[in-house]
């Protein structure tokens, strides 16, 4: 998944999902926690592998696991295209009005504005970028 896509959320916590998105994500999604300040927004899919990646682990570290399906919401669009996302995922993420979408390879992320500003100033330097690229051999 790629892109940037602002966004805010409605007096309800509904949010607007790009159709870009949409149409990678599917029509039923899940939205959990994520190692940032964010929320991860996977694909029936690919939330199915990662489901199914966490059952071949051993259960003491499935355990380690528990957060993310704990806080995991079973998403459905609505008819505009909407996701409502649940007060205890909005709380952990400081999702309060203006809403970040970022396409992540495997899945997207829901930042709030002002959070993804700071981390992309950051991130996306040239600097940055050129020490990422070559950390990772590319």
């Amino acid at each position: 998944m790629t892109g940037i896509y602002q966004h805010t959320l409605d007096a309800k916590g509904r949010l607007f999902i790009p159709a870009k998105l949409r149409e990678e994500l599917g029509d039923v999604f899940y939205v959990t926690l994520s190692m940032d300040p964010c929320l991860s927004v996977y694909s029936g899919g690919a939330w199915q592998a990662f489901s199914d990646k966490v059952s071949a682990m051993p259960y003491v570290k499935q355990r380690k696991m528990r957060p993310l399906f704990a806080f995991a919401a079973k998403c459905e669009l609505d008819a505009q295209g909407r996701i409502l996302l649940p007060q205890n995922l909005r709380e952990k993420a400081g999702l309060q009005k203006n809403v970040t979408v970022v396409g992540a390879n495997n899945h997207a992320e829901l930042w709030s504005s002002e959070a993804w500003d700071t981390v992309y100033a950051e991130e996306s330097t040239p600097e940055n970028i050129a020490a990422v690229m070559e950390e990772l051999d590319f």
